[in-house]
């Protein structure tokens, strides 16, 4: 398919036959004067005074439990930066359509146009109630980490920030498996990550509390290596500088044994992949277009392995594998916060998922003969059936152990 047609295709879609990707689906019989007296008024009476007594009577008596906002700001929309808070809803209706599809969890999409980051936290924090969990979304760094760090103290559901744990979760899933593949260690292996945004910080952190070794990470932006010497470094980055002669992302790549790209397209080049150590793994995740692409990777080196963001390529890092189940486990579980023990709870069951044997229906679905643990399969497919059995219940325990949970439910 062109881009010609596929940008029509994409209008008409959203347009025809009724504008937009989501509608409200009543959940109780309105079909006599009873069901509406129950539904509202004087009926409705009996759950609100529930509620003014025991806030928490809400999980009981309304769809609060299972119900997430999914929230923007519209400064970080995909690949098209700051174009506001609206013209983000269609993509936050496309996040509510993935969490209803994989993991029947309802959802507001809810665009919010704030001056300043203090107002932002304030609206959410406002409307917060309604909701059994916020998802924030496409909000650039380093705002969203404040907001969310902020959101999180204040609120008492689960509130993540998909754009930075759900690509990490899913990039150190892959990652690990990979390693074992190519018989590596993530405590000795170099990595060079290029991008030092949300998806870039937050997956060096959830690589270092898997044992990473932090100084064993180069972080790139667009201005070169993130060192000590560097005066322009916001807090969040200077987590990550380093005592280093290494400037640019050819110098990071000197004998890396993982290059990992949130960044944009082509800015790894054969020759910095070629100076990379034996057995090298390649995360080029930028989308469409990625970091570099892998006909030119495997032309280049025979002995890697490599993921991209992409679908028509194996080892898509999807974030779909991720926030749907990870929700799921945190409502189910009635979270009160989602802790760093949830995600790495959730990891290691997509790590372990990708080594089972996969389903008949999975290689129907992308019309394969056989799929494998292996190098072309180090992370499990969306359309996986086993995702919803598996990494819910992962987090839902983990949850449980860690102690993230209401008490009075």
């Amino acid at each position: 398919m062109n881009s010609k047609n596929l940008k029509q295709d994409a209008l008409t879609y959203h347009e025809q036959p009724t504008p937009g990707k989501l509608a409200i689906q009543i959940t109780k019989p309105t079909e006599t004067q009873h069901d509406l007296s129950l539904a509202y008024t004087p009926g409705v009476a009996e759950p609100v005074r529930k509620i003014a007594a025991n806030p928490d009577a809400a999980y009981r008596y309304t769809a609060k439990g299972n119900l997430v906002a999914v929230i923007t700001d519209g400064t970080a929309v995909l690949g098209l930066g700051n174009v506001g808070a609206l013209a983000g809803k269609p993509v936050m209706e496309g996040k509510a359509v993935l969490f209803k599809a994989f993991a029947d969890i309802d959802v507001f999409d809810i665009e919010v146009n704030a001056a300043s980051t203090e107002e932002f936290i304030t609206t959410v924090a406002n409307i917060a109630d309604g909701f059994g969990g916020i998802n924030l979304e496409d909000i650039a760094a380093p705002r969203c980490f404040e907001i969310e760090q902020a959101l999180t103290e204040k609120l008492d559901i689960p509130v993540f920030h998909d754009d930075q744990h759900g690509t990490a979760i899913i990039i150190a899933a892959g990652l690990l498996n990979a390693l074992e593949i190519q018989d590596k260690t993530i405590e000795d292996a170099r990595i060079t990550c290029v991008g030092a945004g949300a998806a870039g910080l937050a997956s060096m952190d959830l690589l270092v509390a898997l044992g990473a070794n932090q100084d064993n990470i180069t972080l790139v932006d667009s201005k070169g290596v993130i060192h000590c010497e560097r005066k322009d470094l916001n807090k969040y980055k200077q987590a990550f500088a380093r005592v280093t002669e290494k400037r640019t992302l050819a110098d990071a790549m000197d004998r890396a044994d993982i290059f990992i790209g949130v960044s944009g397209p082509d800015v790894l080049t054969a020759k910095m992949l070629c100076t990379m150590a034996d057995r090298p793994i390649v995360f080029a995740l930028s989308n469409p277009d990625p970091e570099i692409l892998p006909e030119l990777a495997f032309k280049t080196r025979k002995d890697l392995i490599m993921a991209t963001g992409r679908s028509d390529f194996p080892n898509q890092v999807n974030n779909v594998l991720g926030f749907p189940y990870i929700f799921r486990g945190a409502l189910d579980a009635r979270a009160t916060h989602i802790t760093l023990e949830m995600h790495i709870a959730a990891v290691n069951a997509l790590k372990d998922l990708t080594k089972q044997p996969v389903p008949q229906e999975v290689l129907d679905a992308y019309n394969l003969e056989s799929l494998e643990f292996g190098k072309d399969y180090i992370i499990p497919k969306p359309f996986d059936p086993r995702l919803i059995e598996t990494v819910p219940q992962a987090v839902k325990d983990a949850a449980i152990a860690s102690n993230a949970i209401h008490k009075n439910l």
